[in-house]
């Protein structure tokens, strides 16, 4: 999944142009005008809701029993005005649920049905979200029941496992906490392409490797989920269709058996629909007229359900009984040959040959009639590709397997998002753990902190590599998924340890310090790192005339090489970081944007940011001891230097290779420093600029001081979900 090793540009690791002018703004007449409306996500203004509302409060005072009935009740009151498929919703909320959760993806956390992001632009109008504003619409009622105590993520979610268990199914459980936006998610890049499904081409180097596809992407195309169901760019090979279904579904967190059982699992229920010219629906949520209220993809037939429904192009459903979760996925899969056809809609799909009658499904709207069942090219590639052939071979010879399999990989699929158990709420979450939430002990919190401070201080290590080793240890933290941090030290276990941007020779010498002191302490490494960090940053503000102490709670754990899925933290190797002025190579995406990323998986301001630049560079933490952007003779002591210097028009600027710039002194043209575009943009960006010059003023040291530590504090307690904010 890396990508970027090709050539000397590395693939983007983040958004292509994604932090750059919107055409449709008024910025768009300067196009590479940095855009930091991505740290601005989490807006208040946008947000209709009390400024003391807290939904994690609110959502423990639900009735869960009465909303579970409700939803129940729900998957078989058909509505005349968007009639059920066998008088069952089952597998439309599944679909539904399904595609909320189903856009997060590994190489940034991004996406995911966290935030009820699905009601908004551009997901609410994919292609491969045809009628799921009629879901929503169906479940308003419930919703309008509940109130604030009910989020539209945690809804849409458990109207997903409500639907299995009408049908059959036990499932794992379900955790409550998902707390809604209320805009669209427009951190999140979703590719380059200008047109809903394009030729996934684009997204690869190389078509027939799978692997080479964009980062972070993870769908082959623009508008949907994982793949496409007729095959790779719509032509149908279900074996190259299984090397694309594994890179898509492992960049979704999802290893073959668990894809396998998604697969089988979700296509047990529910049908396609594509009795119709998909050409003649009207458009999409977003690009409807005000008359239709927010209503998409209008049926010029009338109903537009069931036998006249029109959504992938594909038409019929996948097992004999769609609404029982049943093994009767892998008993037509596997008992029939199959051949490819075409739908009402002109799709291709794969029918069975001799198929007996009662093995037919009956028609969606009249029980009179039978119809052809259908496989997609994914579903023929569980039974041509040999590692899913095996596996649903397994899961054929143990049904109860399998459905535990798919049970765990369901929840999974909802749940990856919410970051650790600690932050499940509610009476159905399960209480097992689990590797892929990243499980963390508890820490001690008894010890003497003063004590430990003490030690730090005898210990010889440096203020550079006291604050720079805590800094590596907390940036991981991106609060997409809610993954990474301090907490549990896993900085010291593979794969983090090895990190290049972790410079691991130094790591390993300040490790090997603060390991001893934990170890006579009684403290956890990770309280130890965290602790040495804030020393020094305690030490760089005394340097500066200000004596200040960092806020510190204690009680981190420290994670084991057991607790850890070191596969899956690999994507969070940081490929840049603009707070201490490194780039593992070049790539296509500017520095100055790959700051921003990191800044907003990291949960921080445009200020939080400045701030944190400024105090980085000012006590000399950079990557490897580069001088650039070090704009202080003071280098140690927590002073504003930094934006002092860089507003001070007795400088100029002047570029030299390799993305270097000299600031020379003006008259004599004396190099005095130097910098990178990471500290140059503070003050070639207006905005950022604006934020420079306040802590450039004179009498704002101290200003600069505290906010300073409060942004520290930030970072170092982003992921302390077992405290209060």
């Amino acid at each position: 999944m890396d990508g970027n090793d090709n050539g000397s540009m590395g693939k983007c690791p983040v958004m292509h142009g994604g932090n750059t002018a919107s055409k449709s703004s008024v910025m768009s007449w300067w196009p590479n005008s940095l855009n930091l409306d991505i740290l601005h996500q989490k807006d208040s203004k946008t947000n209709p809701m009390d400024s003391d509302f807290d939904y994690r409060k609110e959502v423990q005072n639900l009735d869960v029993e009465a909303l579970k009935q409700d939803l129940h009740a729900l998957m078989t009151d058909s509505q005349e005005w968007w009639p059920a498929d066998w008088g069952h919703y089952g597998g439309f909320m599944i679909r539904m649920a399904w595609h909320s959760a189903g856009t997060y993806r590994l190489a940034d956390g991004r996406g995911g049905g966290g935030t009820g992001s699905l009601r908004f632009a551009p997901l609410n109008s994919w292609p491969d979200n045809v009628s799921l504003d009629k879901a929503r619409r169906l479940l308003w009622p419930i919703k309008k029941k509940y109130g604030n105590k009910l989020s539209w993520a945690d809804l849409m979610i458990l109207a997903g496992n409500i639907a299995y268990e009408s049908m059959g199914l036990k499932t794992f459980g379900f955790a409550f906490g998902r707390e809604d936006i209320w805009h669209p998610e427009i951190d999140t890049y979703w590719g380059a392409e200008k047109e809903w499904l394009a030729d996934s081409d684009g997204r690869y180097e190389d078509m027939e490797n799978p692997a080479s596809m964009e980062n972070p992407l993870a769908a082959v195309q623009m508008g949907l989920i994982y793949v496409n169901p007729e095959g790779v760019n719509g032509q149908s090979d279900p074996i190259r269709s299984g090397l694309h279904v594994r890179e898509t579904f492992k960049r979704m967190a999802m290893n073959d058996e668990e894809t396998a059982a998604l697969t089988a699992g979700g296509h047990t229920v529910g049908k396609c629909h594509g009795n119709g010219d998909a050409g003649t629906l009207a458009a999409e949520p977003e690009a409807g007229e005000i008359e239709t209220q927010g209503f998409g993809w209008g049926n010029p037939k009338g109903t537009g359900t069931a036998s006249m429904a029109i959504s992938s192009g594909i038409e019929g459903a996948w097992t004999t009984d769609p609404t029982k979760f049943d093994m009767g996925y892998f008993k037509l899969l596997f008992g029939y040959e199959w051949e490819l056809k075409k739908s009402p809609a002109g799709a291709s799909q794969w029918e069975p040959i001799g198929i007996k009658e009662e093995d037919k499904p009956l028609d969606a709207s009249d029980p009179t009639i039978r119809r052809n069942p259908i496989m997609t090219d994914a579903d023929m590639a569980m039974k041509m590709d040999p590692i899913y052939r095996e596996i649903c071979e397994r899961f054929m010879a143990d049904p109860e397997y399998f459905k535990d399999t798919f049970a765990r990989a369901w929840f999974k699929l909802t749940h990856r998002d919410m970051g650790p158990k600690e932050r499940y709420l509610g009476p159905d979450a399960p209480q097992e753990t689990l590797i892929w939430q990243d499980p963390v002990p508890a820490g001690n919190t008894g010890y003497d902190v003063e004590a430990v401070k003490a030690r730090i201080a005898d210990s010889g290590l440096s203020l550079e590599e006291k604050v720079s080793t805590a800094w590596d240890s907390a940036r991981t933290y991106r609060g997409s998924d809610m993954r990474g941090g301090a907490n549990g030290a896993r900085i010291r276990l593979a794969p983090q340890k090895d990190w290049e941007g972790n410079e691991p020779a130094r790591l390993a010498k300040v490790l090997g310090v603060l390991e001893g002191i934990a170890n006579d302490t009684g403290a956890s490494i990770a309280d130890v790192i965290v602790l040495a960090g804030s020393q020094g940053v305690e030490d760089a503000a005394k340097a500066a005339g200000f004596d200040i102490s960092v806020p510190f709670i204690p009680g981190r754990g420290d994670a084991t090489d057991e607790m850890t899925d070191a596969a899956s933290f690999e994507p969070l190797e940081p490929l840049a970081d603009g707070y201490r002025n490194w780039m593992k190579k070049d790539y296509v995406t500017s520095p100055e944007e790959m700051m921003l990323d990191r800044t907003q998986l990291m949960g921080l301001t445009a200020p939080e940011m400045t701030v944190l630049i400024g105090g980085m560079r000012a006590m000399g933490t950079n990557y490897g001891g580069t001088k650039h952007g070090v704009f202080t003779d003071r280098v140690g002591a927590l002073t504003p230097d930094f934006f002092v210097n860089l507003t001070d028009m007795r400088y100029s600027w002047h570029p030299v290779e390799g993305g270097i710039y000299e600031i020379r002194e003006r008259g004599t043209e004396n190099v005095k420093w130097t910098a990178t575009r990471a500290d140059l943009v503070f003050g070639s960006n207006s905005i950022l600029r604006s934020y420079a010059e306040v802590y450039a003023q004179d009498g704002n040291a101290e200003k600069f001081v505290k906010d300073f530590v409060a942004a520290w504090v930030k970072v170092m307690n982003a992921d302390r979900f077992d405290v209060a904010a």
